[in-house]
């Protein structure tokens, strides 16, 4: 399986400046009330961020140009909001990862005083996510062509509040056009209901060895039946294949270690 830290993503980011942190920097975040709380720094990697809320909702209104919404995880077995189909790309990219134990979108703001009579200034990251080897990465979205100074300064001084908690910092960019929608694709067949113990044995089995997906599944039995436990084998990563390149009959695939025993 990808690591999705590292997936197809041509659109890169350079390297982030160092920044020093603004005095009176907080953390917010909202419990499972929707109660808004502050912390100081020190004290944020106690927070338990699989119960808290989002602390800033996706907006819904007439004419506006992005597309939130909220995500079924199949990681989390809950909702998960989003702001715009990019951030919903690398929800999917974290969502299929076997590794990845924990998300949460909008997860908590910063705020820092700016000066006498200057409202503070704020970010709220992306996603937080949570992996089985303890880390958490902090992450944020945007297109690096939209990656403006006010944004690259904000994103800084994320990375250095990270630092200070022992979080991780990552911005992601635009992915693979081609990598993207056939992840799109394998997302609809995330759910446990595809699924089916008796057809992931036989199918494991016929790709022991590298086969193409069309003809094989035909062997496997009825089409309608089988694709569906097939394309979700690939979302877990039990079968793999090259999505670099469009999914289809002619695509190879081979079956792999189940991801969740070697994490």
């Amino acid at each position: 399986m990808t690591n999705w830290l590292v997936a197809a993503e041509p659109d890169v980011h350079p390297l982030i400046t160092a920044v020093e942190l603004p005095d009176g920097i907080q953390l917010a975040y909202a419990d499972e009330r929707d109660r808004r709380c502050a912390v100081d720094l020190e004290n944020a990697d106690a927070i338990d961020f699989g119960r808290s809320r989002p602390f800033r909702k996706p907006p819904a209104y007439r004419g506006q140009r992005n597309f939130p919404g909220w995500w079924w995880s199949a990681t989390t077995r809950s909702h998960v909001a989003y702001e715009s189909w990019l951030e919903r790309h690398h929800l999917m990219e974290a969502d299929r990862d076997a590794r990845v134990t924990g998300i949460a979108g909008q997860p908590f703001e910063l705020s820092w005083p700016r000066g006498k009579g200057k409202r503070p200034a704020g970010h709220v990251p992306d996603f937080l996510f949570r992996t089985l080897d303890g880390r958490a990465i902090v992450t944020d979205c945007r297109p690096v062509k939209r990656s403006d100074e006010d944004f690259r300064y904000k994103a800084a001084v994320t990375a250095a509040a990270c630092r200070v908690i022992g979080w991780e910092f990552r911005l992601a960019g635009e992915p693979d056009p081609v990598w993207a929608a056939n992840l799109r694709w394998l997302a609809g067949y995330r759910h446990p209901r595809f699924g089916d113990e008796h057809l992931e044995a036989v199918l494991l089995d016929l790709f022991a060895e590298a086969r193409l997906l069309g003809e094989t599944a035909v062997q496997a039995g009825d089409p309608i039946r089988v694709r569906p436990v097939l394309f979700h084998l690939l979302w877990r990563g039990r079968v793999t294949a090259d999505l670099s390149r469009p999914l289809g009959d002619s695509t190879i695939l081979v079956a792999c270690a189940d991801p969740m025993e070697e994490s």
